[in-house]
């Protein structure tokens, strides 16, 4: 199901502050920036080797990075793996016991799909599943 670890995702409560960190103090080159209005996110990306870190600030307070940033503060909010066929992945991981937090993929950054698995069937780690698409 799952191919190799796309991104990193880490809450930041504050971007600018983020990217500065990153680029500027572990020297990591910035890839863009972007907003994911189905996540309520600004998100940046910074390469890392075949990986990148994708830094997330929230832009809505009732939003998922917003919760996860009130009730554990910044760190590492999920770990991303590419898959094939976003859907087909979904399929597998409810036939395995797993469970999606949506009914179908949503819109990711990077011209992606992306669907999130349930972290108290995942070792306590959110899993995202990612599908790149064609642009």
């Amino acid at each position: 199901m799952l191919s190799k670890v796309d991104h990193l995702g880490i809450a930041v409560a504050n971007l600018e502050e983020g990217i500065a960190l990153y680029r500027d103090q572990f020297g990591l080159p910035l890839e863009g920036i972007e907003e994911v209005a189905s996540q309520k996110v600004r998100v940046a990306f910074l390469q890392a080797g075949e990986t990148r870190v994708e830094l997330l600030e929230s832009t809505s307070p009732d939003g998922p990075i917003a919760k996860f940033l009130a009730s554990r503060g910044p760190g590492v909010h999920h770990v991303a793996y590419r898959v094939d066929d976003v859907r087909a992945a979904m399929a597998e991981a409810k036939a395995k016991g797993l469970q999606p937090l949506s009914e179908e993929p949503k819109p990711g950054a990077h011209h992606t799909l992306v669907c999130f698995l349930h972290p108290k069937q995942t070792g306590g780690v959110l899993i995202e599943l990612v599908q790149a698409q064609k642009e």
